[in-house]
This record gives C-alpha cells, structure tokens and sequence, in this order.
C-alpha cells in the first residue's frame, strides 16, 4: 500500500474514531465528514468554478452573436470569445481544477476501500445496509440505491450548474453525466458511491447559495 492510501486509511480510522465520540461508530458516516471536510477544504476552488461557469452561461448569447457574425472566420471567432471570456475575468479552463483535485482523493479512496482490513467490528463497515467495501454491480435489488441516487443528485448539480440546456453539447452532457456515474456507483466499493452522492448533496447546496450570491452582487451592481 502505497503513502497515499496509507494516509487514507489513517484520516479515515480518524474519522471513525470521531464519530465513535459522537455515538455514530460507523464508516460511512466517516466518509460523509470526510467528504464534508474535503468540499470545505476546496470551497474556494468551487467558488471560482461555479462563478465561472455560471458567467459562461450568461454569455452564451454574446459568445453566439460573435460566432454568427464570424461564422466564415473560426479563428477570428475564437479570438473574439477568448477575447470577451478576458474581458469578464472568466476561465473557461477554470472548471477543471477542482476536479483534477480531487481525482488523487478519489483513486485513494477506492484503493483505500478495497484493501480495507475488517476489524473487531464488522457492522461498523455497513452503512444502510450496504457494505461500504463491496462492489455490488447491476444486481436487481436495494443496493441499486446507490447508483440511481447517484444519477439524479449529478442530473441535479449538472441542472444548477448549467442551465441553459438550449445548447446541444450541454443538453447531451446533462443526460450523459447521470448515466455516466450511475455506471461508476455500481462498479466500484459502496463506500466510494456513497462519498460520490454526499459530494453531489453538499455541491447543490454550494450552488445554490452561490448562485444567489451571485444574483446579489449582480443586483448591487446595478
């Protein structure tokens, strides 16, 4: 096992530990603060991700009007939109950073999960029903739970995220992303779809409260 899942491992018994002086001596309540604890970590990184996704939205018309007027010139309308993306301080590549953050804590969680050792207590790795360090597939049965509350919580957060689903490519990924990781859920240990859903939960309700915070600063604007 290499430092990466050791370090893993170590945060999660931590983890563990904490909810076992809160009365919840149970892992996945364990990855729920873990993956709390990460979103609050990374929250600026959001912060500037939904804000710049959220002013790409609104400049789809701009961005349009500019491809229109240079429908015979792609890269004069290129130039155009990077120039007007400058002009708005949005990143368009700005979207990926936390994303390729959390890529290392996701590997590490599975790797993590899947060589987990059962301790003294067996029930403190079950969670709803579900062993957190099993791969449950495409079996008809509850623990497809899982993947379907995985689909509709990134349907959700894909929704908030862009709204505009007028434009082909994102109509395509917003029906794509659900279906995507739903898949995902439902090949990897329980314990990982489970911290994939909470990250889904906690980042819908970051986008709503930062979407109405950016409603305000454009109302003060104004």
């Amino acid at each position: 096992m290499n430092i990466i899942v050791e370090g893993m491992t170590s945060l999660l018994n931590i983890l563990y530990n904490f909810s076992a002086s809160m009365g919840f001596a149970n892992y996945g309540v364990a990855i729920i603060l873990l993956t709390m604890l990460i979103k609050t970590l990374i929250y600026p990184l959001t912060y500037k991700q939904m804000a710049s996704m959220r002013k790409t939205v609104d400049l789809q018309p701009k961005i349009k009007a500019i491809q229109a007027k240079h429908k015979n010139n792609k890269e004069k309308a290129n130039a155009a939109v990077m120039e007007l993306y400058k002009e708005n301080k949005v990143n368009p590549m700005g979207g990926c950073l936390p994303i390729l953050v959390q890529l290392p804590i996701f590997w590490a969680l599975y790797s993590t999960l899947l060589h987990f050792q059962y301790g003294s207590n067996p029930a403190a790795y079950s969670f709803l029903y579900f062993d957190l360090t099993k791969i449950y597939g495409f079996t008809l049965s509850y623990h497809l739970i899982l993947p379907i509350f995985a689909a509709a919580t990134t349907y959700l957060q894909t929704k908030l995220t862009n709204p505009n689903t007028s434009d082909p490519t994102q109509k395509t990924m917003l029906y794509i992303m659900p279906v995507f990781f739903a898949y995902i859920s439902a090949t990897v240990p329980a314990g990982l779809a489970l911290y994939w859903v909470t990250m889904n939960v906690v980042s819908i309700f970051q986008q709503l409260y930062i979407n109405r915070k950016l409603a305000n600063q454009t109302k003060s604007a104004i």
